[in-house]
Order: structure tokens, then C-alpha cells, then sequence
């Protein structure tokens, strides 16, 4: 019995041992992990004015949809997409055989009716001095006068009926309304074109402006004539705008408000259809303060995001938030941190919950 004592004793103090060797290996571990370098900042509550970030899309500010008032089959087109043109220039042609035929009738028409005319203008003249010596009755005059009227009229219509057959063959040659490029074309060639149906799409690039769509949250605080930043994604370059349009109804956008803001002129290389954000200064009036990040400093996992904040032991803590709206390159934060708490903007190494860190 004393012998099995020993025995138990023996095997507890065997595993304390072990035990504290585990421990204090593991300790030893945890104590020579190298500290990942972080750039350390303290939260602050942002109270004053800021910037809304929209997104939007540049177009130019002259652009037009070329269309025809002919049904026909498209002769020759004159141009290709990146062509520059001028106001005026012939683009394309339609088939206007019709048209051909009717102006053609109308010619007739009118050489009928100057001849008319001319007889008319003749026996008017002609009756009125009569008529002066006494040698023409009131009725003879008077059926002259008639038929005189009747003739200018019918030539009047004959040249009015001219210039609607010219301005059907102005349809049948289409032309550029104003200078530009030829950013589109919809038709080719021995298609069927008819009318409204867009056919060439014309842009000025001179002047170029940026569709954006606000909530309606924001949008009372958006003003005309106010001068924003305008964002150039692809060109990663800042433009300054106007904004010169503050639509009033979000019946056909779903909800949003469309905001238009013209870009000053730039060396830029800005492109229509190009992506851009539109920094809009507003002030926060919701709220008497509110807490700000950078959206550099937002850590994302899957739905859900977070920040990484330091905690008593100087290791990094990861903390999930619910954000808010995002303002430039700050985003708001609606819960999970409260000012004067430490977060870290950026680190030199991979971050995970525990990792000891070292301010730069």
C-alpha cells in the first residue's frame, strides 16, 4: 500500500513537470513571435463639414442620336466611328427614290403653275385697263381678278410643296448637327432604316459632365452652382465640376435624384463613358458628431466588416462594426467604436487577432 503511494506520487510529479514544460514552451513561443509594425491612430468625432461620395458616369455634354424621318434601305454610310466631323457634313444616305419621284413631280407642278400664272397676270392687266376705258364690264374684271388670285395661289402651293419634297431629300442625306466625333454607329450598310430609329451617335468632346445619382437623404443638401471634386477612376487624377442641374423628382431613377456636374476643361485624357466619383461637401446636420475612419483601414470578411484595434497588451484586436455612409475616403461608423479607442490604419505585416504589434 505505502509502495503504491509512492507510485501515484511519483506519476503526479511526473506530470507537473511535464505540464510546466508544456506551458512554459509555449510561453517562450508567444514571447519570441516577432511584433508586426502598424501605423496606430486614435478615433475622432467628426462634427464639421465633409464630402458625399457618388458615383457616376461622364458623357459629353453635347451628344446627339442621329435618326432619319425616311423608311428606306441605307445607300452609303460616309463615316466610321472615331472620325471627326463637321456641322454639316454629309454622313450617311438613305434610299430616296420616292422622295426623287416626288420632287420630280413637284417640278412639273410648278413649271404648270407659272405658266397658269403667267396667262393670268396677262388677261388681269389686260381687263384692267379695259376696264379703265370703259371698254370691260365689272364681271369681266372681276372673273380675271379671280382667276388671277387662283393662279398665284395654286403657284405659291406648288413652291411650298417644293420646299417640304427638299427637306424629305435633307432626311435622305443625313449630316452632323454640330462638330464632333462619331462615337457609334447602329446601322450598316443596305439596312432597312427607319424612322426615329438611331443610326449614328455624334459627341463634342470640348466639354464633358458626370451623371450621378444622390439619395434622397443627401439630396436637400445639394445645391446649384456649388463646386465639387469629380474622381477619375481610370485616370486616377482629380477634376474640378459645377454642379449645374439639382433634379427635383426621382420618379424614374428608383429612388435617387439625378445630379448633374460639368467638368472644368483638363489636359485629362477623359473619355465619355468613363467611371468617376463626385465629392459633394455637405454638413453632417443629423447628427452632433460622428465617428469617422478610413476606408483603408477597414478590414472585410465576407458580409461582414471590421478594424483591427489595440488593446491593453499591445496586441491587435479585431472588432467588427456596423458602418455607415461613406464620405471621400473616410466611412462613418455607426457602432462597435467610440472615440479616443486606437485603430490601426496600416501594418507591415499579416494581422490576426493576438498578433503583438509595435507602433511605427
Amino acid at each position: 500500500m505505502k509502495n503504491r503511494k509512492y507510485i501515484i506520487t511519483a506519476i503526479l510529479g511526473a506530470t507537473l513537470i511535464i505540464t510546466s514544460c508544456g506551458n512554459k514552451e509555449k510561453k517562450t513561443v508567444a514571447d519570441n513571435s516577432p511584433a508586426v509594425t502598424v501605423v496606430v491612430k486614435t478615433v475622432s468625432e467628426d462634427n464639421g463639414s465633409s464630402n458625399l461620395s457618388v458615383s457616376g458616369k461622364i458623357e459629353a455634354t453635347k451628344s446627339a442620336n442621329i435618326s432619319t424621318r425616311l423608311m428606306g434601305y441605307v445607300d452609303k454610310i460616309y463615316v466610321k466611328v472615331g472620325d471627326k466631323v463637321q456641322n454639316g457634313q454629309l454622313l450617311m444616305s438613305v434610299n430616296n427614290a420616292d422622295v426623287s419621284a416626288k420632287l420630280a413631280q413637284v417640278n412639273a407642278g410648278i413649271v404648270e403653275a407659272e405658266a397658269a400664272f403667267t396667262n393670268a397676270e396677262k388677261d388681269f392687266n389686260r381687263f384692267t385697263i379695259l376696264f379703265q376705258e370703259n371698254s370691260a364690264s365689272q364681271k369681266e374684271l372681276d372673273d380675271n381678278t379671280a382667276n388671277y388670285n387662283m393662279a398665284k395661289a395654286r403657284l405659291e402651293s406648288a413652291k411650298q410643296m417644293k420646299n417640304g419634297a427638299n427637306a424629305q431629300m435633307g432626311y435622305a442625306n443625313i449630316r452632323a448637327p454640330f462638330s464632333g466625333v462619331v462615337t457609334n454607329k447602329f446601322i450598316n450598310a443596305g439596312d432597312m432604316a427607319n424612322p426615329g430609329m438611331p443610326l449614328l451617335e455624334v459627341e463634342s468632346p470640348e466639354q464633358y459632365q458626370v451623371l450621378a445619382l444622390v439619395p434622397e437623404s443627401e439630396i436637400l443638401d445639394i445645391k446649384k452652382n456649388t463646386e465639387v471634386i469629380v474622381q477619375l477612376k481610370a485616370l486616377q487624377q482629380d477634376v474640378k465640376g459645377n454642379v449645374t442641374e439639382v433634379s427635383t423628382s426621382s420618379k424614374n431613377t428608383g429612388g435617387q435624384y439625378l445630379v448633374k456636374v460639368v467638368l472644368e476643361k483638363t489636359g485629362a485624357q477623359i473619355l465619355s463613358g468613363m467611371y468617376a466619383t463626385v465629392q459633394f461637401p455637405i454638413t453632417n446636420k443629423t447628427k452632433s458628431s460622428v465617428v469617422m475612419i478610413p476606408i483603408e483601414a477597414v478590414v472585410n470578411n465576407g458580409q461582414l466588416t471590421g478594424i483591427y484595434t489595440v488593446s491593453q497588451s499591445s496586441t491587435a484586436l479585431l472588432r467588427w462594426l456596423r458602418l455607415g455612409r461613406t464620405y471621400g475616403d473616410k466611412v462613418e461608423v455607426l457602432s462597435g467604436l467610440s472615440a479616443d479607442e486606437q485603430y490601426i490604419v496600416s501594418a507591415e505585416g499579416k494581422l490576426f487577432n493576438g498578433a503583438k504589434i509595435a507602433n511605427q
